[in-house]
C-alpha cells in the first residue's frame, strides 16, 4: 500500500521515491566507482605537486561557482508550485552571470598565479573557467531533475561522462601530459553531462522572464547563498593556507588523504539527500512525518558510512603501499583523520536538509555564521603546528559541529542531539569493534597485499555479524528495501 501525493502536477508516491534513491545510489555507486579507479591509476602516474595545482585551481572556482548558483537551485526545489516562469527566468540569470563571472576569473588568473607562484596556473584556470558556463546552461536541468525525480536520467548521463572522461585522462597522463590530464579530464566530464542532459531533460527555457519572480525566490536563495559562500570559502581555506605557507605538494598530499574518505561518504550520502531534499519539501508542514523521514535518512546512511570511514582508517597503511605505491605514503595520516571527520557527515547533513526544508534558511544561516566563527578560531590556533595539526583541528570542529547543526531540530522536530545519538550507538559501537578486529591483522607483518585483502573481507563479514546479532534497526531496514528491489524489480523505472 502506497500513500499519494502531488508535486508539479504529478502523482508521487513512496515507490516513485524508493525508485529515485535506487537510480540515485546507482548513479552514485557506479560513477564514483568509475571515478575512483580512474583516480587511482592517475594518481600511479601523477605526483603530488600536480594534484596540488589542481586543488589550488579547484578553490577558486569553486568559490566563483557559489556566486553563479546563487542560491536559486535550492529555491527552485523548495517552492512548491515553481513554474516555466520562475525555471526560465533563473536560467537566463544564471547563464549572464557566469559569463560575468568568467570574465573576471579570467583577467585576475595571473594575480592568483603570482601570489602562489606557479605561473602555469594562470591558463590552468582560464580553461577549467569555462566549466562556469557549461555547467550554467545546465544549471536548471539539475534542479528539474531533483524536483521531479528524474534520476533515471542522470543515472546514464553521469556513467557516459566517467568512463568516456576517464579514458582521456588516462590516457594523456600515460603519454606525459601532467596536469592537463586532469584538466583535460575535467572539462571533458562537464561537456558530456551538459550535453546529454540538455537531450535527455525535457525542459528547454522559454522567453519568459520576471524580476518579481527572482526576487521572491532570492528570498530564499540569498541565505542559502550566503551560507554557501560562508561554508566554501571555509572548507577552502585549509587549501588557500597550505598551497601558500607550505606548498603544492604539501597541498597534494594534504588534499589526496581528504579525497578519498570525502568522496565516499559524500556520494553516498548526497544519493540519499538528494531524494531526501525534495521529498521532505513535501511533508514540511508535517513535524512528525518530517521526524520520522530525518531519522530513516540518518541512520540507514550512517549504517553504511561508519564502518567504511572506521575500516578506511584502519587499512590505510597497506591500501595507499599497496593501491597509490610508497611515493603518496605521507597522506596516511590525513587518509585517517578525515575518515573520522567524515563519520559525522550524515548527521550534519540530515540535520541541515531538515532545516531548509521547513523553509528556515535565516536559521541555516546563523549556524554557519557560528559554526566558521568557531572553526576559524581553531584554524587560527592550529597553524603554527603544521598541516597534520590543522588536520587534527578539523576533526574537533566536526565534533563541535555535529552539535550545533542538530541543536534547532530540538525545537522544529523535537528530535534532539541526544536522540540522535542514541539512534546512531549501535553503529558506531559496532563499527568500531569491527575497526579494532580488522586493525589487529597488522600485527601479523604479512604483505601489504595479503593484509589489505583478510583486512577488508573479515571486516565486512564480522560487521554485518555483530549487526545481525545485535538486530541493528537499519540491517533489517536494508534487507527489506533489498527484498523489494528483487521482488519489484519491474516497478523500478
Amino acid at each position: 500500500t502506497f500513500s499519494f501525493y502531488k508535486i508539479n502536477g504529478i502523482l508521487m508516491n513512496k515507490k516513485v521515491i524508493f525508485s529515485s534513491l535506487f537510480w540515485k545510489f546507482a548513479e552514485r555507486i557506479g560513477t564514483k566507482g568509475v571515478d575512483f579507479l580512474v583516480q587511482l591509476v592517475l594518481a600511479r602516474l601523477l605526483f603530488p605537486e600536480q594534484y596540488g595545482m589542481i586543488a589550488l585551481a579547484a578553490v577558486f572556482l569553486q568559490l566563483v561557482s557559489v556566486f553563479k548558483d546563487s542560491g536559486f537551485n535550492s529555491a527552485l526545489i523548495q517552492k512548491k508550485n515553481a513554474d516555466l516562469l520562475d525555471f526560465s527566468s533563473v536560467f537566463y540569470l544564471t547563464l549572464v552571470f557566469s559569463l560575468f563571472l568568467y570574465g573576471v576569473l579570467f583577467f585576475i588568473a595571473p594575480l592568483i598565479a603570482s601570489f602562489y607562484k606557479i605561473s602555469d596556473l594562470t591558463l590552468v584556470l582560464r580553461v577549467l573557467g569555462l566549466k562556469l558556463i557549461i555547467s550554467s546552461l545546465i544549471s536548471i536541468q539539475s534542479a528539474y531533475i531533483v524536483k521531479n525525480f528524474l534520476f533515471k536520467k542522470m543515472f546514464y548521463s553521469s556513467i557516459l561522462s566517467s568512463l568516456f572522461s576517464g579514458g582521456v585522462g588516462i590516457f594523456l597522463a600515460y603519454q606525459g601530459y601532467g596536469v592537463w590530464a586532469l584538466v583535460v579530464q575535467q572539462m571533458v566530464s562537464q561537456i558530456i553531462v551538459g550535453v546529454v542532459w540538455w537531450f535527455l531533460v525535457n525542459w528547454r527555457p522559454a522567453l519568459l522572464f520576471s524580476f518579481n519572480r527572482l526576487k521572491g525566490l532570492f528570498n530564499y536563495g540569498s541565505k542559502i547563498l550566503a551560507s554557501a559562500l560562508l561554508n566554501t570559502f571555509y572548507e577552502n581555506l585549509q587549501s588557500l593556507i597550505i598551497g601558500k605557507v607550505f606548498n603544492p605538494a604539501m597541498l597534494g598530499i594534504y588534499n589526496q588523504g581528504k579525497k578519498y574518505p570525502e568522496a565516499i561518504t559524500t556520494n553516498i550520502d548526497s544519493s540519499i539527500q538528494s531524494v531526501l531534499f525534495p521529498a521532505l519539501v513535501l511533508h514540511q508542514d508535517n513535524q512528525i512525518k518530517l521526524k520520522e523521514m530525518m531519522r530513516r535518512a540518518m541512520t540507514t546512511t550512517s549504517f553504511i558510512i561508519f564502518p567504511l570511514m572506521v575500516g578506511l582508517a584502519m587499512i590505510a597503511n597497506p591500501l595507499v603501499k599497496e593501491v597509490l605505491t610508497d611515493k603518496w605514503i605521507d597522506i596516511v595520516p590525513f587518509l585517517q583523520i578525515f575518515s573520522f571527520i567524515y563519520i559525522f557527515y550524515s548527521l550534519n547533513v540530515a540535520n541541515l536538509q531538515a532545516i531548509k526544508a521547513f523553509g528556515r534558511s535565516d536559521i541555516f544561516l546563523k549556524l554557519e555564521a557560528i559554526k566558521k566563527i568557531l572553526g576559524l578560531i581553531i584554524l587560527t590556533v592550529t597553524i603554527p603546528f603544521g598541516v597534520l595539526a590543522m588536520a587534527w583541528g578539523q576533526l574537533v570542529s566536526g565534533v563541535i559541529f555535529s552539535f550545533i547543526n542538530a541543536y534547532p531540530n530540538k525545537k522544529l522536530l523535537n528530535y534532539s542531539y541526544g536522540q540522535q545519538i542514541k539512534d546512531l550507538a549501535p553503529t558506531f559501537l559496532i563499527s568500531v569493534v569491527m575497526g579494532g578486529a580488522v586493525f589487529c591483522w597488522g600485527f601479523l607483518k604479512l604483505s601489504p597485499l595479503l593484509t589489505l585483502i583478510l583486512q577488508v573481507v573479515s571486516g565486512g563479514v564480522f560487521y554485518f555479524a555483530l549487526a545481525k546479532i545485535f538486530k541493528v534497526e537499519s540491517l533489517a531496514y536494508l534487507i527489506k528495501i533489498l527484498k523489494q528491489v528483487i521482488n519489484k524489480k519491474h516497478n523500478v523505472v
